[in-house]
């Protein structure tokens, strides 16, 4: 008898068809999700796919959505970007 590994963060789908991606997308990202889908050789048309359903997970996830209205309201906790490449620069 053989264990087998636990993966404490398991990947759902890794490729979905492509018309499920496009389905989850609103129309303006559709038709980049389209674009780069077209563009891509055979080489990286998996890549692409897979980006694009990573950021369909993400959207559809409710504590995602809450931290983006935060982080667009200016309400999020922490600090900005540009602060912290300008404390970077006065550290040099």
């Amino acid at each position: 008898m053989s264990a087998q590994s636990v993966d404490p963060h398991p990947v759902q789908a890794a490729s979905p068809a492509q018309d499920a991606v496009a389905a989850a997308l609103p129309p303006a990202q559709r038709m980049e999700f389209y674009r780069q889908m077209g563009e891509a050789t055979d080489d990286t048309i998996a890549a692409v796919l897979r980006r694009w359903w990573a950021l369909v997970q993400v959207a559809a996830d409710p504590a995602t959505a809450h931290t983006a209205a935060a982080v667009k309201a200016k309400t999020a906790p922490g600090r900005s970007v540009a602060a912290v490449l300008r404390e970077r620069q006065e550290d040099r």
